[in-house]
């Protein structure tokens, strides 16, 4: 008995020896200053270090590390130390006494300093895995963030996580941890879980304290992992940055600002206070490390000022720059609209020498970049083609092979050819609807610019974009759940999709159309405004389940839902009730929602003929203006004008058609400068319908060209009818066929010139072409359903020739025509 008791007692005495031991050690190690002082106390003490002082070194040691700038972090420094090498060994003979925070952190630590022990990585990472079940959730946070350094995002180890994650998930309470799992585990993540992770976000949101930013950024990254934009989390978390904003340095702005641009989603509010912020860190970095991050971060958002300083300062250190850091700044050039062919030619000049070291989609970047910013190297783009073509005999992924033919297909006088074709033929069966749109566009592109393609190869191109056809419709014959096909059709544009897959597609809509719901009527609605295609059972169906469910549908997302109604010119059956509800819905978030949400929402509802006070109230104000003017300045140029146009025209609408609002018209000049630019000219058929006019009102002085009415309305031609439908002469007036009659400016809020005799009318005749109409019905668009309703405001008779009526067999001769425009203007049986 006594010798049971004093070989029980033995492991005891030597645990409690070891704790109190230990003590002064760890005391000493925390008062170190340096890395040599700490590997001074391993090499003096190195045959009684415990477990727990051998987890002190290894903190100390990632403390000093963490301390230093990133550019004076010296990891050999620490890894090449013959001492580092014996805290490895005692680590690995200890690591079975380890507790389970221990073990894990020592792990960590590892991992961040030497990069090159793989064997006490993989013996440390084996211990863990044989305690996984027994880990809390801070330790099973960090082990997972571990596996994820090591990019085993996919290995069975993270999906035993995920498993543990999903049993546990109701009692978890923790959701610094929680974040830090989410993050590691979402591509191994099913929809639902997605969901369930999302929810318990939302519940224990409210437990973290506001400045936790890494809680906050993290579950955006989530978001941006499982492509997910739920607003509710976003906004919440854009709060947190915004009231941290003042503590957050480079590396947190620079990863908010590209997440948000993944999940598209735009807070004004964080990029105006992140330019404010990063623009005073400008001083702040003069080494490429840090100024390269800073280019890229604020480039896209700086004002001209702080462009240019940016470019001039990266101009001096471009001798230093990386490959990887050359193509980050090539990719912000390209964001910036750069025309600095200075810069550009040094940046394009590092990337050429590095060239055969990026990676496909870096040489499609770097590809796209030089084309857009119109920079000119034969030697580059020969040298581009040569390593394109040189990945695209190897690679075996669809994706990556797609990717390979569009970046060969935008070089300039590139051609595909017989190796190309087969390569794309060999793996077609493998490719969703976006890899097949991606070949098809790339071919298509080839047959129209490639002259010199010999006839034997452009009938291989034709066979190739049959066989593109065939599979694209086989796939979606074969879908049968909606979401899943939204993630091939959210991205997909283009011609081969709209002459050949758009009919399917919207079949296989219809078939899925059940499936249609809260969270996804958005997504479904943003496609049919982009394809223009007109489905009375699709826009029905959507029209109805926000009806049912507007209030599970975040007011973000109603303009999305709005648009197709706007641009198709379309009321649903319970359209009063569907717009009202609508409406209802954003007042309760005017003040909320983003400057240019609200433009394109009355404008959109303009389009419809619906004016809603209030939201019209938030938009014509001098401080809701002054807002939207200072937004202006983050935009691309592109962007910026079409806000601009919109804002014009929903101006033009309120002031035509609810004057009892008693908005003035402030868009006088903005119009003057926009169609000063250029008056344009004629296409053949408007030049024919000149012709033909003149003759039918009895000379060209009856008939004027490119009419500006009141409010800037542009109309083809006009001609005055007096009471017994005689056309008046104009005054002189001579223009040069095909060209536009230059613009005198006078007061364009009435109609200008003499006031017409009694019972006189003018006359507004105008060519619709083909974007005038649904891609798939000759049903008029709502933007030209509008200009009609508001020329007949301003005293029009409007006549609208559509493009398939006047090219069609019936109008296949000039009398025709002739008798075709007579009877519009003038009557049945009048000429």
């Amino acid at each position: 008995m006594l010798r049971l008791r004093a070989i029980c007692q033995f492991p005891w005495r030597v645990f409690q020896f070891r704790t109190c031991s230990c003590k002064p050690l760890i005391s000493q190690m925390i008062t170190c200053t340096d890395e040599e002082q700490v590997f001074d106390l391993i090499e003096k003490n190195k045959a009684i270090l415990s477990e727990k002082q051998v987890e002190c070194a290894f903190n100390i040691l990632w403390q000093f590390q963490k301390q230093k700038t990133s550019f004076l972090k010296n990891i050999e420094c620490i890894r090449d130390h013959p001492q580092f090498l014996t805290l490895h060994n005692l680590a690995t003979s200890q690591m079975e006494f380890m507790n389970d925070d221990t073990l894990v952190n020592v792990l960590y630590i590892t991992q961040q300093c030497a990069t090159e022990a793989h064997d006490l990585v993989a013996a440390l990472v084996t211990e863990a895995w044989r305690r996984l079940e027994r880990f809390d959730i801070n330790v099973l946070s960090k082990f997972s963030s571990c596996l994820a350094n090591q990019n085993l995002y996919f290995s069975p180890l993270m999906g035993k996580i995920a498993d543990i994650v999903h049993r546990n998930l109701e009692t978890i309470e923790d959701l610094r941890s929680l974040s830090v799992l989410m993050v590691s585990i979402s591509s191994l993540t099913s929809q639902r879980f997605q969901e369930q992770l999302v929810n318990k976000t939302e519940h224990l949101f409210d437990t973290i304290d506001s400045s936790q930013v890494n809680v906050a950024r993290r579950i955006v990254q989530f978001l941006r992992n499982i492509k997910y934009s739920y607003y509710p989390l976003l906004e919440r978390c854009n709060k947190v940055f915004l009231s941290n904003m003042n503590h957050l340095d480079l590396d947190s702005i620079s990863k908010i600002l590209s997440l948000y641009h993944s999940l598209q989603f735009h807070s004004f509010e964080f990029v105006k206070t992140a330019k404010k912020r990063l623009a005073e860190m400008i001083p702040l970095f003069d080494h490429p490390d840090g100024f390269v991050k800073l280019f890229v971060a604020l480039g896209p958002i700086a004002g001209p000022e702080e462009k240019k300083q940016l470019k001039s300062t990266l101009l001096l250190m471009s001798e230093e720059l990386t490959r990887q850091q050359a193509l980050a700044v090539m990719g912000a050039m390209e964001e910036m609209e750069s025309r600095n062919s200075h810069l550009i030619k040094k940046i394009a000049s590092i990337l050429h020498k590095h060239l055969d070291n990026y990676k496909p989609i870096e040489l499609l970047r770097i590809t796209q970049a030089l084309i857009f910013l119109h920079f000119q190297s034969k030697e580059l783009f020969v040298k581009l083609r040569e390593l394109l073509l040189r990945y695209l005999k190897i690679s075996v992924i669809p994706s990556e092979i797609s990717i390979l033919v569009y970046a060969l297909s935008i070089l300039p006088s590139s051609h595909l050819d017989e190796v190309g074709i087969s390569r794309i033929e060999a793996i077609l069966p493998q490719c969703d609807l976006n890899d097949l749109n991606g070949f098809a566009t790339s071919v298509l592109r080839w047959i129209h610019y490639d002259r010199k393609c010999l006839d034997n190869t452009t009938g291989k191109q034709l066979k190739l974009l049959q066989k593109l056809d065939h599979y694209g419709l086989q796939r979606l014959r074969k879908c049968n759940n909606l979401n899943l096909l939204w993630e091939e059709l959210k991205s997909l544009k283009g011609d081969w999709f709209a002459e050949s897959l758009l009919e399917e597609t919207a079949g296989t809509l219809h078939r899925l159309m059940d499936e249609i719901n809260y969270k996804n009527v958005a997504e479904i609605a943003s496609f049919i405004s982009r394809t223009n295609y007109f489905s009375t059972l699709l826009l029905d169906r959507i029209a109805s389940v926000v009806v049912q469910q507007i209030e599970k549908i975040h007011p973000f997302v109603i303009l999305d839902i709005i648009l197709p109604f706007s641009i198709l010119n379309y009321d649903p059956p319970q359209n009063d009730e569907f717009f009202r509800i609508c409406i209802q819905y954003l007042n309760s978030y005017l003040s909320g929602l983003d400057p240019l949400v609200l433009v394109f929402l009355g404008y959109s509802l303009a389009t419809l003929g619906y004016f809603p006070e209030d939201l019209l109230k938030a938009i014509f104000n001098i401080k809701f203006l002054a807002k939207m003017d200072s937004q202006l300045e983050f935009l691309c140029s592109s962007l910026n004008m079409k806000v601009q146009f919109r804002l014009m025209e929903l101006n033009r609408a309120v002031c035509l058609e609810c004057p009892e609002y008693q908005i003035p018209w402030f868009h006088d000049r903005f119009c003057q400068q926009q169609y000063n630019k250029d008056i344009g000219s004629m296409n053949g058929a408007q030049q024919q319908i000149y012709k033909m006019l003149a003759e039918v009102l009895g000379g060209t002085n009856c008939v004027k060209a490119s009419v500006l009415t009141p409010y800037y309305h542009r109309i083809d031609f006009e001609c005055i009818l007096d009471k017994r439908k005689k056309a008046l002469p104009y005054g002189s007036h001579n223009i040069t066929l095909g060209k536009l009659p230059e613009t005198h400016w006078e007061s364009h809020t009435q109609i200008t010139g003499s006031r017409l005799p009694p019972g006189a009318e003018r006359i507004a005749l105008e060519f619709l072409d083909s974007r005038a109409f649904c891609r798939n019905i000759p049903h008029l668009k709502g933007k030209s359903a509008m200009k009609k309703r508001q020329l007949e405001i301003l005293g029009y008779h409007v006549i609208q020739i559509p493009h398939f009526e006047w090219n069609s067999m019936a109008l296949s001769t000039k009398e025709a025509r002739m008798d075709y425009l007579r009877e519009h203007i003038f009557g049945k049986g009048k000429s």
